[in-house]
Formats: structure tokens, sequence, C-alpha cells
């Protein structure tokens, strides 16, 4: 079974299932994708996520503020995320982060809104879903000051240095890749995979987002992180069936076991 760590079901365009998520979700089921972790972007779509997670037991969901918003809301308050972290099906906060490739006009907002974010994960020892771009020190300074290293979190879409993977995981967070590491151009990507330890990877889609090679031009759906898994495997020289299983039990132990021990 793989898991797809990583996705925005409410943002899937299902006209090619006749509008029907049941359906997107049993032809990633058809090829072995058994459990859908749907991200959080603001606060209004989280909570209609709680309701999608207690409608498809397969579907775990975080609540969260993603740092790129095209209007900035009030910063959410650490009391309002932990509500929302408590309730049946959440199994983490975010995603969360910093973002200076297309947010630097946002970097107060988005460094307040993070550190409330990891507070909040904290007090309710879950794991933090964080998203990071061309903010490499800023994100590792507020990891290293916020981050509750017992429930620590992920760090997804991992497109950054080796150093950098290096720092995160000494933090006891994961990493997660996307379809990125099919892409053409990914070449020095593809050399961080190889480096970090299978036990600290996670595979993703992002969906409907980064569709991995060969559906490029394709929206992706969830049943694209066969590809992504593939592409682990044959990049680090392994099975897919080794990649899947550990990558499987990678997602259980972070957002699974971790929810099982705050209860």
């Amino acid at each position: 079974m793989l898991v797809d760590s990583h996705c925005h079901l409410d943002h899937l365009d299902l006209s090619d299932y006749q509008q029907s998520l049941t359906d997107l979700l049993q032809a990633a089921h058809n090829r072995g994708v058994g459990r859908f972790l749907s991200v959080g972007v603001d606060l209004v779509s989280s909570k209609k996520l709680i309701e999608l997670a207690a409608e498809y037991p397969s579907v775990q969901v975080s609540v969260g503020v993603h740092p790129l918003q095209k209007t900035r809301p009030a910063i959410p308050e650490i009391a309002e995320l932990v509500e929302l972290g408590r309730q049946p099906g959440v199994v983490a906060i975010g995603e969360t982060g910093l973002d200076n490739y297309y947010g630097s006009d946002s970097a107060d907002w988005q460094q307040e809104s993070f550190i409330r974010h990891l507070k909040a994960a904290s007090q309710l020892s879950k794991p933090v879903i964080v998203h990071t771009r061309d903010a490499c020190e800023e994100t590792l300074l507020t990891l290293r000051e916020h981050a509750d290293a017992q429930s620590a979190g992920v760090i997804h879409c991992f497109t950054e240095t080796w150093e950098m993977a290096r720092d995160v995981m000494d933090l006891n967070f994961f990493l997660s890749f996307s379809g990125i590491i099919t892409f053409r151009n990914a070449s020095a990507l593809r050399e961080v995979v190889k480096k970090v330890p299978l036990e600290r990877m996670l595979v993703e889609t992002d969906a409907p987002w980064l569709t991995p090679m060969p559906h490029r031009g394709k929206q992706n759906e969830p049943q694209y992180v066969v590809e992504v898994a593939k592409a682990v495997a044959e990049i680090k020289g392994i099975s897919f069936e080794e990649v899947a299983e550990v990558t499987s039990n990678n997602f259980e132990q972070l957002f699974l076991s971790s929810n099982i021990r705050a209860a």
C-alpha cells in the first residue's frame, strides 16, 4: 500500500470522474494507494476538510493557513488552530512556513503565522507540515526556536539542498518528495533523494499541482504518487515494494502514532 502524504482533495477538478471524489479515490485505490492526507490552506477549507475526513475513512486531514495568500487574512490565533486540530480526522497542523520566492512582500505575516502554527502543533503534540522556498536559513532558525522535536513534522515537497535536508532531519523532521523528482531539470534534487535515508522519507503528489512524468500536462491526482515512488526506487536502486512499505510505515509513525500518543 502507498500513501499520498500531501494532496489537496478540495482543489481537484472532478470532471473526469463525473464530479465524484469517491471515484477519483477509487482510481487511486486501484493502483495501490490506500491512504490520503488532504492539507488545509486556510481556515475555511480546513473546516470543510474535517467534514471530508468524516465521510472518507481513508482520508486524514491537516488544518492551517498556507503562507501564500492572495489577500492577507488575519493571522490565525493559536487557540483557533488548537481547536481545529482537536477535531476527529485531523492528524497535523499546516501547511505553514516561509516562501521568499512568491511571498517576499509578506515576510512578517508569514513569520508570525508560522510561529503560531508551530506553537499550536506543540500544544497538540501533533506534527506540523512545513512549506519552504528560498527561505532555508529563516525556516531552520524558526524550527530550531519553536518546533517541538518530539512531534516534529515534515518538510513537504522538498526541493532544497542536501545540507538543509541534513539539518532538518537533525530536528527530527521527515522529508517528503513530490513529482518534481521526475522532472528533467531536477538532477540535483535526485542526488538529495539518493542521500536521504528511506526511513526519513515520505512521498506525495501535492495534487492538483506538480504532475509527475509521464503525465505532465494533465491535472495531478493522488494515484500518481505511484510514479513518485517508482522514481524514488529507481534513484535509490531498490524495489518499488520497499519504497511503498517503508514510506507508508513512516507516514503511520509520523501522523498516526503521534496522534495515538496524544490521545
